[in-house]
C-alpha cells in the first residue's frame, strides 16, 4: 500500500514538487491525492509536508517533516560501479552524474557520483536500478569526493 494524503491537507503543493514520479496532484489550497499506481513509497511527500498527519505512510502512520539536510543521499561504491549510467538516466532531479576526466583531474576511474545533493529526494530509484548494487543511501555524504 502506498502513501496517502488525508483530508487535513492544506494544498500547499510541497509534496507535488518533491514527488519523483509525479504521482501527486491537486489544486492549490485543496486536498491533494496520490495516484497509487505511480507511488514508489519513497516517503519524500511526508518529509516535506508542513502539516503533521496530512500524509500517512504505507502502514497508515502519520509522517513528520524532516529537514532536507537530514535526508539520506546516494553513496556510490566506486569499486563496484560499472559506469553504466542507469542511475544518472533514471534520476528525475539530475542528482547523479558520471565522472569525466576534465572534471576530476586526479581521478582515473569513471564512476557515478552525487552531483547535486540538495536536489536529491532520497527516492531510491538509483539504488533500485543499479545492476551492480553499487549505490546505497546514507546520511551526511561528503560530495566533494567523486
Amino acid at each position: 500500500m502506498p502513501y496517502s494524503i488525508t483530508d487535513i491537507c492544506i494544498g500547499c503543493g510541497a509534496c507535488v514538487r518533491v514527488c519523483p514520479t509525479g504521482a501527486i496532484s491537486g489544486s492549490r489550497k485543496a486536498q491533494h491525492s496520490i495516484d497509487q499506481s505511480r507511488c514508489i513509497d519513497c516517503g519524500a511527500c511526508g518529509r516535506v509536508c508542513p502539516v503533521e498527519g496530512a500524509v500517512l505512510d504505507p502502514r497508515l502512520r502519520p509522517t513528520k517533516i524532516l529537514k532536507r539536510s537530514l535526508w539520506p543521499k546516494p553513496v556510490v561504491i566506486r569499486s563496484l560501479c560499472s559506469a553504466c549510467s542507469m542511475c544518472e538516466d533514471i534520476c528525475p532531479f539530475g542528482c547523479l552524474a558520471l565522472t569525466k576526466p576534465e572534471d576530476f583531474p586526479n581521478s582515473f576511474s569513471v564512476h557515478a557520483y552525487l552531483k547535486d545533493s540538495k536536489a536529491c529526494v532520497s527516492c531510491n530509484l538509483c539504488t533500485d536500478i543499479c545492476p551492480e548494487e553499487a549505490i546505497y543511501l546514507a546520511r551526511e555524504v561528503d560530495i566533494s569526493q567523486p
